[in-house]
């Protein structure tokens, strides 16, 4: 992406609308566009083959992949809403083939982590906020609405419904699915269900699961593994205890079982 690891595209290979607002301290690959009044500002580096909508706003220290959109009215790398913010140098990165829709907002870090993080083939849809030091995985999927506080982390393949708002610090594991107008305060555990405000578990993404490749074995073992946590009259550290010893192991099993056994807020019942 810089001059000396890609080389800065040549003007010809970069479509500019004569009305963009364009840092001299930006860097473009080869074959982004850049449409009428959008801003691009310092230290901000686009990939190759990437699309800045109209009236986009890209404020700085801000770096996206190859073949993203950001279409008209999206603000990107703004500062942190933050009390505790006082300038320090931080960023936004955004990973290859991201769509981020109209008025989609996502701020930039702050000294906590330095750096908010936007993985690859995600899509944030209109008016999603993101916010500091967030860390989404790939293929994220953020309907209309969704607001995120700070510190908030989504695993691969979390796909949340619109109007949500999400507690700082929550973690969403991969595979989960959050129901739209929903108000999530705890984590949510991997290859589950969870709606409504107060939200409740609804069993697992079975149908995800199936739809990713998922083996039946494997989905049977999470399954299991669900049911002595949730489903049973055991408090957590006793479904734990239970899980482990009674379900054959596999790297999901282990990852369900340890992501709710480090769970510092909860996680969502």
């Amino acid at each position: 992406m810089t001059g000396k690891d890609a080389g800065l595209a040549s003007a010809s290979e970069v479509e500019i609308h004569p009305t963009a607002i364009v840092d001299p301290l930006a860097e473009f690959d080869s074959g982004v566009t850049v449409g009428p009044w959008a801003f691009v500002g310092p230290r901000v580096r686009i990939g190759a083959g990437s699309t800045i909508g109209a009236g986009a706003y890209i404020e700085r220290d801000t770096t996206l992949g190859r073949e993203c959109e950001v279409y008209k009215g999206a603000v990107l790398g703004t500062d942190p809403q933050d009390l505790k913010f006082r300038g320090e140098e931080t960023e936004l990165r955004i990973g290859d083939r991201t769509v981020i829709r109209e008025y989609a907002t996502l701020n930039r870090g702050t000294s906590a982590a330095g750096v908010t993080r936007v993985g690859d083939d995600c899509l944030l849809m209109a008016y999603t906020h993101v916010a500091h030091d967030c860390i989404l995985g790939n293929h994220v999927i953020l309907s209309n609405a969704v607001n995120m506080a700070g510190h908030v982390e989504l695993g691969d393949w979390v796909i949340v419904g619109g109007v949500t708002p999400i507690h700082q610090f929550v973690r969403v594991g991969e595979h989960a699915f959050v129901g739209g107008g929903s108000r999530i305060s705890q984590d949510v555990p991997p290859y589950c269900r969870v709606a409504g405000s107060p939200p409740k578990l609804y069993g697992l993404n079975s149908v995800g699961l199936e739809r990713r490749g998922f083996s039946p074995e494997t989905r049977a073992r999470i399954k299991k593994a669900y049911r002595i946590l949730f489903q049973s009259n055991l408090n957590v550290s006793q479904g734990l205890e239970r899980a482990r010893v009674e379900v054959e192991g596999s790297p999901e099993v282990a990852r369900f079982l340890d992501f709710i056994a480090s769970s510092e807020r909860g996680v969502t019942i």
